[in-house]
């Protein structure tokens, strides 16, 4: 039995979790996170996320074949994100949309996102984009908002295609070559300017001009989502003109003024 009307035309099921709250202060939601939910079956992911006592929630589900079901009102406040920040934002599940993405993740595989689920995760995003007047650069991966816990959606989930839909933010990576990079251990100036791009574009990451193991995990989050060639959180010429091009093609009213 529905106890309560979806949010968008294209929810087939309504599956009800009592893991919600109120939104804090009132906060209206302009950003979309999304997660997979890295758990052998969709049966299993369902029932933790819509059983009382799993403190773990999302909105929306999206089934391998593109069915998409709501779990919480986009009006409450579902509890994906758990401990993230993003834009200095620290209750992330306040000011965001959670849709969970059906797969089994890293440590149980990790397929191919199926090219049907991806064309309900476009609709599902745009249409929460025009109600809730979330833009591009606000629509997120877990592991952006939670660099040191999360890897989902993951390297093999396709930014690239949500961004020709206008879904996301995205420029073409810039390739992979040889040359000078800033790694674990380095204490420089460039380290410190890394670090305030980072901020700027919205990571939480401490801006101490040491490339510590934080900034590490950052730079790996940030290769996830927008240079997956390689995944090992040096910051090479490609990950910094990448970094680079997406500050530059962002809204100038987007970015964190990042200080010491």
């Amino acid at each position: 039995m529905r106890t309560f009307e979806p949010d968008s035309s294209i929810v087939s099921d309504i599956i009800p979790s009592p893991n919600h709250g109120d939104r804090n202060k009132g906060r209206q939601p302009d950003m979309i996170v999304l997660h997979y939910t890295g758990m052998p079956d969709v049966e299993g992911a369902l029932a933790r996320l819509c059983s009382a006592g799993t403190e773990v929630s999302a909105h929306y589900v999206v089934l391998e074949d593109g069915r998409i079901v709501q779990c919480v009102p986009e009006a409450r406040r579902a509890w994906h994100a758990g401990v993230s920040s993003w834009s200095g934002e620290d209750d992330i599940n306040s000011c965001s949309i959670g849709i969970e993405i059906v797969n089994r993740g890293h440590d149980w595989g990790y397929p191919e996102f199926p090219l049907r689920q991806i064309a309900a995760v476009i609709a599902l995003c745009r249409g929460i984009m025009l109600r809730r007047k979330v833009p591009a650069h606000r629509v997120l991966g877990h592991s952006d908002v939670a660099p040191a816990r999360k890897k989902d959606p993951g390297e093999k989930f396709p930014w690239h295609s949500l961004a020709n839909s206008g879904v996301g933010h995205w420029v073409t990576p810039a390739p992979v070559v040889r040359g000078e990079s800033l790694m674990l251990g380095t204490i420089s100036d460039e380290v410190l300017s890394l670090q305030q791009a980072l901020a700027r574009y919205g990571y939480g990451v401490p801006l101490t001009g040491k490339y510590d193991a934080a900034t590490m995990e950052v730079v790996t989050a940030f290769q996830r989502h927008f240079r997956p060639a390689r995944l090992d959180g040096v910051a090479d010429h490609s990950t910094l003109s990448t970094l680079q091009a997406l500050l530059g093609s962002l809204p100038q009213e987007a970015t964190t003024v990042a200080t010491k």
